[in-house]
């Protein structure tokens, strides 16, 4: 047998290059000694040959437990040690439950096994072998808890790790200062750093004594909490214990706190490293240089940075990629592109090669403030110096064309990566499909689903949420509704069609299934059909939503309770706020903006300050949108003068108002005659919103309206000196309302002025005036008029612009009115007393508004 081994140990090392030879030299031989498996293992597993093992594994079973034990466990530890921890685990179990009753591996293997699971990240095998160990009755070691708790801490599961914790003496094993480190970082890592110091207390009653790490753990957690005094006693607490803290512990802290937003904290520490040299602080690295960079660009104070890089330059430690990146991101973050190059093209010129990372740094900000060009231009300068793009390269330059709505540009990019054989990913598919579905390019938005299929790049929840999202912004809702249906079941393969035979687009693999709605998808479809008014369908879909064990957030419950109070259904919002609050979601801004335009809707004035008052005690602004629902409920009630107050506190807020702020307050008091506090509120709408069209307009309409026709006079005049387009100005009105209080003059003169600046307008203005000028006897000026009149309608202005050449018209366009037949009322040989009479027949289809008609456009007051 001794031979038999020997001979079969030197064939297999002989065809070690040759695996499948080897497996058939072992299997020819009927009784193969078991000292040659694991030589044979090896072979197998360089070649990756594990079926071979797997039968291996069959064969070794099949013999005596007594013989074949160990080789299996070999087979096993050799399995788990090449990083096939899955295979060792499936033929470790499958020994297990054919030998249950025989003696169980060494406490080794148990600890190999759990190392390997804990490295590849499989936290249910952890689980297993250690209900394995115990139901096999070996005893763990103070090192096999060590990985348990790890383990545990690695999947969040805190509780359970500080119960195996605190079993372990009761197991034989005594903590170690691993085990209290492992436990330590654990609660910082989840946020719980004074469970850490607990723990930290404890150790001391046990006699174990922290290290360094342990401190720096807990001091960096503590310093991203703002826990700065903590973090400061700890460092004392350090010292006693005879540590010295080091560069690691100083590093932690800037870190944290530069994260936390505390720059000028770190930027104290970081001093006094610099300087400090009584106490023996460390001095700091490039490390430490780069992560006070990253905290003042990410701040925002671009001065102290320049002037830190300035420094690093003179240390000569700025000279490195990293820096550099950090610098890149400071000035595109904030905004300074022209400087962001000109810092790309120093790298080359410092002999430190930009990276990738370093050109999508400056193409991704090129590309968000649309300077799609330059970006370009910038991609081909990487090309030229041998740096190729990157899918996050293209994909950047994919969304900037799809923000700017360029689709075919982006699909001109996506066809440039593919022929240069980079791969597109989802992120680069879904944001060509989102920009095709806001087009309503939906067409060639099912085609790109079908190529994605295809190609195998697997469609997610976010393609999914896309497409429900693009049916409904086209009022298909109802076909989004099904397909939301159908992903329960069939996952992305609901597209298929978009929702009527789903099965032809994608496969029922696990992929499709794993794509399941979430709270997206359920926002998106409540929000339209509450849009459309189906409230019940609605609520169904919200009570499905949480059978699914998908919890509403506060953008779903702030959905609902915008539509509900919208509607007028002010009690039921209220019962949802309740179960909105119960759910722990807290009010927000959006929140109470729902509930006082519901209760706004209802004249509820008293409960809506109720409301006010509630948000200034938890810490909430109100917005502009807020106090112009407060501001346009007061108006209704004619209570103006609250509402001037509440535009008085907006403005000492530092709470800029918006038009339809002014608009509400001067219409109010347009409305009741109080025309001198409205000139008030314009002077003040002037001086925030400018002089615009829409401001004048309003203010015109309103005091021609009110019957203050001379003061409606003044802002035409001036709305004609500004060249405004006076489509919103009601000066057909004015004009006839001149000429009805004998101020015909004045009529004339607005006539006169628009045509001496070029303005096209209304031909019908001109028959107050024409038929004044008749009445009185001024035949002459009135032929004029007529005649001027005429040329106009000829030419087709009557657009109310202004134009820089009074016959520039001609060579645009045709009247709307048809050219031919006005042409001929033109030339007749009747005059222009006849032309009048034609005229006076279709006076009805020009300029329909009148100052009894003239309405207010409305707002939604929430729309911003």
């Amino acid at each position: 047998m001794e031979q038999q081994n020997k001979t079969l140990r030197k064939a297999l090392l002989k065809n070690s290059k040759n695996p499948k030879l080897a497996w058939q030299l072992f299997r020819r031989i009927p009784n193969p000694p078991l000292d040659s498996i694991p030589l044979l293992t090896r072979i197998l597993l360089r070649s990756q040959m594990l079926p071979q093992i797997h039968t291996l594994h069959s064969f070794l079973l099949s013999l005596s437990p007594q013989i074949s034990l160990p080789s299996q466990y070999t087979l096993v530890k050799l399995l788990a040690t090449s990083g096939h921890i899955q295979d060792a685990l499936s033929l470790f179990r499958s020994t297990r439950s054919h030998f249950p009753l025989h003696p169980p591996p060494h406490v080794s293997l148990y600890n190999l096994l759990l190392l390997n699971s804990l490295k590849f990240d499989f936290p249910n095998f952890m689980s297993w072998l250690y209900k394995d160990m115990i139901s096999a009755c070996v005893s763990p070691l103070t090192y096999t808890f060590n990985l348990l708790i790890h383990g545990l801490c690695h999947s969040d599961r805190l509780a359970d790790a500080r119960r195996l914790f605190d079993v372990m003496r009761e197991k034989g094993c005594q903590p170690n200062e691993f085990t209290f480190g492992i436990l330590i970082r654990g609660y910082c890592k989840n946020g719980l750093p004074l469970q850490g110091l607990e723990l930290l207390d404890r150790m001391k009653a046990m006699d174990v004594f922290p290290n360094m790490i342990i401190y720096n753990t807990l001091i960096a957690s503590f310093c991203k909490k703002g826990n700065v005094d903590e973090a400061e006693r700890l460092l004392q607490r350090m010292r006693e214990d005879g540590l010295v803290p080091d560069l690691v512990t100083f590093n932690s802290r800037i870190s944290a706190l530069c994260n936390s937003g505390k720059i000028l904290e770190a930027s104290r520490i970081f001093r006094d490293m610099q300087i400090d040299e009584v106490f023996g602080l460390p001095r700091p690295n490039v490390v430490t240089f780069n992560l006070m960079l990253q905290g003042f660009c990410g701040k925002g104070m671009l001065e102290e940075a320049r002037a830190l890089t300035e420094s690093m330059k003179k240390d000569d430690i700025f000279f490195n990629v990293q820096s550099y990146n950090i610098w890149l991101c400071g000035l595109v973050r904030n905004g300074k592109l022209l400087e962001a190059q000109t810092v790309l093209k120093e790298m080359s010129e410092n002999g430190v090669n930009p990276t990738i990372y370093s050109y999508n740094i400056v193409i991704d900000g090129l590309c968000k403030n649309g300077m799609l060009g330059d970006a370009k231009m910038l991609m081909s300068l990487m090309i030229n110096d041998g740096i190729f793009p990157d899918t996050v390269t293209y994909s950047t330059l994919l969304h900037g064309y799809c923000t700017r709505s360029k689709v075919s540009e982006a699909k001109n990019i996506l066809h440039e990566m593919m022929k240069r054989g980079c791969i597109p990913n989802r992120y680069t598919c879904n944001t060509l499909l989102n920009s095709m579905w806001k087009e309503g390019k939906i067409s060639e938005a099912q085609q790109l689903l079908h190529k994605m299929n295809e190609r195998g790049y697997g469609l997610d929840t976010v393609s999914c949420n896309i497409v429900i999202h693009g049916l409904c912004q086209t009022g298909e809702v109802d076909k989004a509704v099904e397909i939301v249906g159908e992903m329960w079941t069939h996952g992305s393969a609901a597209l298929g069609d978009l929702g009527s035979s789903f099965m032809s687009l994608v496969n029922e693999d696990d992929h499709g299934r794993k794509c399941l709605p979430d709270l997206i998808t359920y926002s998106t479809i409540i929000n339209s059909l509450f849009r459309e008014g189906k409230l019940d369908e609605a609520k169904k879909k919200f009570v499905e939503m949480t059978g699914k064990k998908l919890y509403p957030d506060s953008i779903i419950y702030n959905t609902i309770l915008h539509h509900l109070c919208k509607r007028g259904k002010v009690s039921s919002a209220f019962q949802v706020l309740k179960d909105m609050e119960k759910k722990g979601c807290k009010k927000n801004l959006q929140t109470y903006n729902s509930l006082i335009l519901g209760l706004g809707n209802k004249n509820q004035i008293f409960e809506m300050c109720g409301l006010m008052d509630e948000m200034r005690e938890k810490g909430i602004s109100p917005n502009v949108y807020t106090y112009n629902i407060m501001i346009s409920c007061l108006c209704k009630s004619e209570r103006t003068e609250e509402a001037i107050s509440l535009l008085n506190e907006m403005l000492q807020k530092g709470i800029i108002p918006n038009m339809h702020t002014f608009e509400l307050l001067i219409i109010s008091y347009c409305r009741t005659g109080e025309f001198r506090p409205a000139q008030e509120v314009f002077d003040i709408a002037s001086s925030i919103c400018g002089h615009n069209e829409a401001l004048y307009a309003l203010m015109f309409n309103e005091f021609l309206a009110g019957g203050e026709i001379f003061e409606a006079k003044q802002f035409l005049e001036t709305a004609i000196d500004k060249r405004f387009d006076l489509a919103s100005f009601l000066y057909k009105d004015l004009i006839d309302k001149l000429c009805k209080v004998e101020n015909l003059e004045g009529a004339h003169d607005i006539l006169t002025k628009m045509m001496h600046i070029g303005y096209g307008f209304d031909p019908a203005s001109f028959m107050p005036v024409i038929d004044g000028l008749h009445k009185l006897g001024r035949k002459h000026e009135a032929d004029e008029l007529a005649e001027r009149m005429l040329e106009m309608v000829s030419e087709g202005k009557v657009d109310n612009k202004a134009y820089q050449n009074y016959r520039e018209l001609n060579h645009m366009k045709q009247s709307k009115y048809g050219r031919d037949g006005w042409q001929a009322i033109v030339h007749r040989d009747d005059g222009s007393v006849a032309a009048l009479k034609n005229l006076k027949r279709v006076q009805k289809g020009w300029g329909q508004g009148s100052v009894s008609s003239f309405q207010t456009p409305k707002h939604d007051i929430l729309d911003d």
